[in-house]
């Protein structure tokens, strides 16, 4: 989503480069040297969330669950403020059998809010919640490649795949793979993380309170977090300007200039953090043949919606979902621009003649409602009828996604290339937004993951994304900023590239003070 994927997101490759920065706008950020202060309740506004949200992560769908569950729970490794893998429950990590086998030491001294030990076992149940046929977790892909996931030691677990894949940790850092204790039901809330749950109410608030045992003793400050459900961005903004709420994500780019002349407010800017999408139901006409895709790609204004919707806080995409900050990011495949007569070319030549309903809400990505209607205009101008329809946000991910044929979604970067293509993109994948089962895709994606040479590997990333760009059923227009916003007395907000609320883990970071 839509960062309803925000993981989702493997040892000895950054695919995620340091070239991804943050820009501090408004009152800037300066270096914090100053210890971390305990104490005080921290209230967050979060977006995406719904009355049937729950704890389990195999269910976990998007922004608001993301943050409420990483209060609550680790995972074995995370991403760092510098794009690269470090440590969590994980201490260490090695592969072996030429990447077919992954040996992690699983961190001791750790309890879980219950007061029992953390140990591999623990690990194993864990993993294994989102593995067999009947699991419907959106990283259930990434684990389809495991034959077995064993304890061999009580601090010991042990991987081993049925294909190489020389990233295969980084997956791990996927939010869902959060860790509980065996046989315990996640839809408890017991985790081994800085808050203990104290209430949960979906759709509405979260209500946490601080571990006194939690293992790392660099984080967790305040004594509680009270997670609101704010899906209008203009409710989230106005909390934070009352100081109803000293923390919120994804702020509407059109009010920043607002919100930075504010002395007692701040903003981060992430660059690129999200693609903007609109996929369509590949099995569906116009999309079941590629000039029905092609027409609908060069018959949109992409810097229009940029210029228009975003106030410039984004960039050109090229219907291309591996971002610019990538290793392995394409960058010799032409810019498709916007060409009516193009358009207008194909669109007959698909055979379908209209209209075509585009479904949108602001759920998809804020700003969408105002996107589809600029889409519109650029597609009239190649004689496509376009029928913007706005769908209530509360609705949209379970009504509207994957269910009509062109909708409104984001995603938010991702740890490796391949942790978003077999996410979005593969045939056996349940988030695969468009549907898009094209079996030599597949064999790609499984090839690049196993190929220990670097040449090669790039070879086929490059490969992939002309497939994507030339023939798939995502229009891609753009690379979105990530703004997220919080008070002058919140320090220690730091931004992880390409995830907002600093990796979802603001709450733990983060302290308050005066």
């Amino acid at each position: 989503m839509i960062d309803r994927r925000s993981f989702i997101k493997s040892a000895g490759a950054l695919t995620v480069a340091a070239a991804t920065h943050s820009l501090w706008l408004g009152n800037a950020f300066a270096a914090e040297t100053d210890k971390p202060k305990k104490g005080g309740h921290l209230v967050v506004g979060v977006d995406n969330a719904s009355s049937t949200d729950r704890l389990d992560p195999a269910f976990w769908f998007e922004t608001y669950m993301y943050f409420v569950g990483s209060q609550m729970f680790n995972n074995l490794v995370e991403i760092d403020e510098n794009a690269k893998l470090a440590p969590s429950l994980a201490e260490s990590w090695a592969s072996t059998d030429g990447s077919k086998t992954w040996v992690l030491k699983i961190r001791q001294g750790v309890q879980f809010h219950d007061g029992r030990s953390l140990g591999a076992k623990d690990v194993v149940y864990s993993l294994n919640h989102h593995r067999g046929e009947k699991s419907t977790s959106p990283v259930k892909g990434y684990l389809d490649p495991v034959s077995s996931i064993e304890a061999t030691g009580e601090h010991e677990v042990t991987i081993k795949l049925t294909a190489p894949d020389v990233e295969f940790v980084w997956l791990l850092s996927a939010v869902h793979f959060a860790i509980t204790a065996e046989n315990e039901s996640f839809d408890k809330g017991i985790g081994t993380g800085a808050f203990i749950l104290e209430k949960f109410q979906p759709g509405v608030t979260t209500l946490t309170k601080r571990n006194p045992n939690y293992w790392n003793s660099e984080r967790g400050h305040v004594d509680s977090v009270e997670t609101l459900a704010m899906n209008d961005s203009t409710a989230r903004v106005a909390a934070l300007v009352s100081g109803s709420a000293q923390l919120i994500n994804r702020v509407n780019p059109r009010i920043v200039s607002r919100i930075e002349r504010m002395p007692n407010l701040k903003l981060v800017r992430a660059k690129d953090s999200m693609i903007y999408t609109f996929p369509g139901l590949s099995n569906l006409a116009p999309f079941d043949n590629v000039d029905g895709r092609l027409a609908l790609k060069y018959a949109i204004d992409r810097q229009k919606i940029i210029d228009t919707v975003l106030g410039g806080y984004a960039s050109v995409a090229n219907d291309n979902p591996i971002f610019p900050s990538n290793r392995y990011f394409a960058k010799d495949i032409p810019q498709r621009p916007y060409d009516p007569e193009k358009a207008q070319f194909h669109w007959k030549k698909s055979g379908f003649s209209g209209p075509l309903t585009l479904n949108v809400a602001d759920a998809g990505f804020p700003g969408a409602v105002d996107a589809g209607q600029i889409y519109q205009q650029s597609a009239a101008k190649a004689g496509i009828n376009l029928n913007v329809v706005r769908v209530p946000d509360d609705a949209f991910w379970n009504d509207i996604w994957q269910k009509k044929a062109f909708v409104s979604s984001n995603w938010a970067n991702r740890p490796t290339a391949d942790a978003l293509l077999s996410l979005v993109f593969t045939s056996q994948s349940s988030w695969n937004e468009s549907a898009w089962h094209v079996p030599e895709f597949d064999a790609m994606v499984k090839a690049a993951r196993g190929e220990p040479d670097e040449a090669r590997r790039k070879q086929i990333y490059h490969d992939i994304q002309v497939m994507l760009v030339d023939q798939g059923s995502e229009i891609i227009p753009l690379y979105a900023d990530a703004l997220d916003g919080c008070s002058s007395k919140i320090k220690g907000f730091t931004s992880v590239p390409g995830m907002p609320l600093s990796g979802n883990r603001a709450a733990e970071k983060v302290w308050i003070e005066g």
